[in-house]
């Protein structure tokens, strides 16, 4: 059994290492959005409990954003609770917010290049974790790396009526009329109001888990990404998933409608 593994590690270093030649002339996302699923379904196989297999999937993280620098992209943005994932069991979720309050000091701490963000509803979310999810935002705001959008308590309905309520409330303060409103509004001004304000829509978003759906993700700026399913839970994605990715990604044809 050890020959076979080390033949099989071989072997896919093999193939990774062509695949990332390929890819070096190639067309790069400059935002990429990850819907990391999978992680309790991994657990489960082993015979560990949902935390175990959420520890891994964050662990898993900062080799992402590693393979994500060595490609170029500017933005990645993570999707890691949504706000339907929030009616789990109290012991799951408790365990979840640790486990995201880890990962924001880790990817704040000194070293690290990345500007994190924290993307989602807040007033859903424990205070305290709100506060450090905040606090790696402020510690961070002056890298020059990839921002980091961690999509916790989030969903793309929510953002979208979040959008609108401030929007209106934008305009209410300046005294626009509603009927000034409503002649002048504009897609870009919405736009302007959501989580992801200043940055590139996602050109590529990646869903790991064999599941093919968006799950509410980005449902406003994902209007012309590409999507890239793979059956691999993400506990155990690899760079060589990544790369498929990247590959799929350049070979297709971006039309924007044309």
């Amino acid at each position: 059994m050890g020959v076979r593994r080390r033949v099989r590690d071989a072997l896919i270093q093999v193939y990774e290492r062509r695949l990332a030649r390929a890819l070096e002339d190639a067309d790069v996302p400059r935002h990429v959005g990850v819907i990391m699923d999978g992680n309790r379904r991994w657990a489960r196989a082993i015979g560990e409990d949902a935390a175990h297999g959420h520890r891994r999937g964050a662990d898993k993280i900062v080799d992402l954003l590693a393979w994500c620098d060595d490609a170029g992209v500017q933005v990645v943005t993570l999707f890691m609770l949504s706000t339907d994932n929030l009616r789990r069991p109290d012991d799951e979720i408790r365990a979840l917010m640790q486990i995201f309050e880890e990962v924001a000091v880790d990817l704040s701490r000194p070293g690290r290049r990345w500007k994190v963000r924290q993307m989602g509803a807040a007033e859903v979310l424990p205070a305290e974790t709100v506060a450090v999810l905040k606090q790696a935002e402020a510690d961070t705001c002056d890298r020059e790396g990839a921002t980091v959008n961690l999509a916790v308590g989030y969903g793309g309905r929510r953002e979208i009526a979040d959008a609108v309520r401030s929007l209106l409330a934008d305009h209410a303060a300046r005294g626009t009329s509603l009927e000034e409103l409503v002649e002048s509004l504009e897609v870009e001004h919405i736009a302007e109001h959501l989580y992801t304000r200043g940055q590139p829509d996602p050109d590529l978003v990646i869903r790991t888990s064999g599941e093919q759906r968006l799950s509410g993700f980005l449902l406003w700026q994902t209007a012309n990404a590409e999507f890239h399913f793979t059956d691999v839970y993400w506990p155990d994605f690899r760079r060589i998933d990544f790369l498929r990715a990247l590959r799929d990604y350049s070979a297709r044809h971006r039309r924007f409608g044309e």
